[in-house]
Parts: C-alpha cells; structure tokens; sequence
C-alpha cells in the first residue's frame, strides 16, 4: 500500500520492456503446448502437409510449366512459408490480449508487450520450422542454395511485418465488434491462400489478372522473395517497397486505433452490458 516509487534512467525502463516482452513471447511460444519441442513439431507438420497438399495439386492441375527455372519445390515452398508467416503473425497478433483482458490488470503489462510478444513468438516458431524443413531438404534430398539470402530473409520479415500490422487493426475493432472481426480474418487468411499469388509468377500473369492481386503486400514479397531466391527470376509486376509502405501505415492505423478502444473499452463496454 504504502511504496516508495524510484523513478528509472529511460535506459533502465527500456531494458525492462524489453525482458517483459522476452518473458511474454516464451510464455505466448509455450501456449499452444506445454512443451515447445512438441509445438514445433506440430507446426512444422502443418507446413509440411501444406507444402505437400500444394506440390500434389501443382502435379494434377498441371501447372508445373509455370514456376520457375530451379528447383520445384524451394518454389512450392518459397510462397508456403512466407503465407504461412504473414497469416501466423495475423492470427497471433488479433488474438492476443486486448485492453480489457486479465492481464492486463497487472502494472507492468500492457497492450503494446502483448502485441510484441504475440508478433515475436509467431516469428520464432515460422522461422524456426523454415529452417529445419529446409536444412532436412537440403541435407536428405537435394542440396539448395538462395540467391540472395539477405534479401530472402527481409522479404520474411516483411511478410511477417505486414500481417502483424493488419492483425493491430484487429485487435483494435475486436473489442467493438467481436464476431465480425473473427469472421473478418478468417475470410482475408482463406482469401490470402488464392489472392498471396503463391500459385503463380507475378510476370507471367495477364494484367487483367495482376490488378487482382497487386494489392496484397503479401502478393508482393512472396514475388520479390522468388527473385531473391533464384538466379533465373527477376520480378518486374511488383514491389518491395509497396510492401513496407502498406505494412507501416496499418501498423500506424492500428496502434492509433488501439490507443482509442484502450482509452474508451471501459465506457463502451459499460454502455454495451
């Protein structure tokens, strides 16, 4: 009741943020199972599956004439990870704690940890199950190398990036409006395994069919990421740079929009009940 508040150095404040936000990315890693190798391992079966579902419909729609010179399935798998990246962190971040949830009711917590974390988590694990698959497919089956590693790498993060900004806008109408976010993100991430364009080579696409799916930042890096993975594609119908401009600007939306359900959850709430 009675406690002698010591104001901290913003040095001090910063590095407490940041072992907050590290303790709440491993507790949002470790959520889904209690144990994290057996979580990983799960998520890596998904995208296994994925990649496997995605390889077989190539091979039966005959659609194999449209990849690229290389190897088929680092093209396969090229666009199922970084959709499976961007939808992850989508999901992570509308589904992480809002203003009004338990948590929150704890001094140190608040909403902007919680976004961290969530984002954070759902890098590790995407990244983590990528680079195992990869180094299994490598070492086991065919040896792969990238292009441009660097440029592989920033495409993932931006494709994470992107989906964790849209997801801020989420979790911020969530409060509001519940039910129809929920079925909000679930139409954009079903939408998203057509409109992310893994299926096809931006290039070789009419422009009838481009205008339907240039919109999509993960159109874009999933098309720049296949010109930094492989010699033989230089992407010419989309860009990088659209990508981190929609990305910073729905994360702008949604972290002012957060500020404005966090300042008015109680009233509206009260309101609403």
């Amino acid at each position: 009741m009675f406690q002698r508040r010591v104001r901290k150095s913003p040095l001090l404040t910063a590095f407490s943020i940041l072992e907050l936000i590290f303790h709440a990315t491993v507790r949002n890693v470790r959520k889904n199972h209690g144990n994290a190798v057996i979580g990983l391992v799960l998520n890596i079966l998904q995208t296994v599956m994925l990649v496997a579902v995605f390889f077989l419909l190539f091979q039966i729609l005959g659609m194999r004439s449209n990849a690229i010179r290389g190897d088929y399935l680092l093209y396969v798998m090229s666009g199922i990870y970084m959709f499976m990246t961007h939808i992850k962190a989508l999901g992570a971040v509308a589904g992480c704690d809002g203003p009004t949830s338990p948590m929150m009711k704890h001094a140190p917590m608040n909403t902007f940890v919680a976004i961290s974390a969530a984002a954070l988590a759902s890098l590790y694990t995407q990244v983590l199950s990528a680079a195992v698959v990869l180094y299994v497919y490598h070492a086991a089956f065919v040896p792969i190398s990238f292009h441009d590693p660097v440029g592989v790498m920033g495409m993932m993060l931006l494709s994470w990036g992107s989906g964790a900004a849209i997801g801020t806008i989420l979790l911020a109408a969530k409060p509001w409006q519940p039910d129809a976010v929920a079925i909000i993100a679930q139409l954009y991430q079903r939408a998203n395994m057509i409109a992310s364009g893994k299926m096809f080579v931006a290039n070789s696409m009419p422009t009838s069919m481009l205008a339907m799916f240039d919109w999509n930042p993960l159109f874009h890096t999933i098309d720049q990421g296949r010109g930094y993975i492989f010699l033989n594609y230089n992407p010419h119908y989309s860009s990088w740079s659209y990508a981190l401009k929609v990305t910073l600007v729905c994360l702008l939306i949604g972290l002012m929009a957060e500020f404005f359900t966090r300042k008015h959850a109680s009233l509206s709430w009260g309101a609403k009940s």
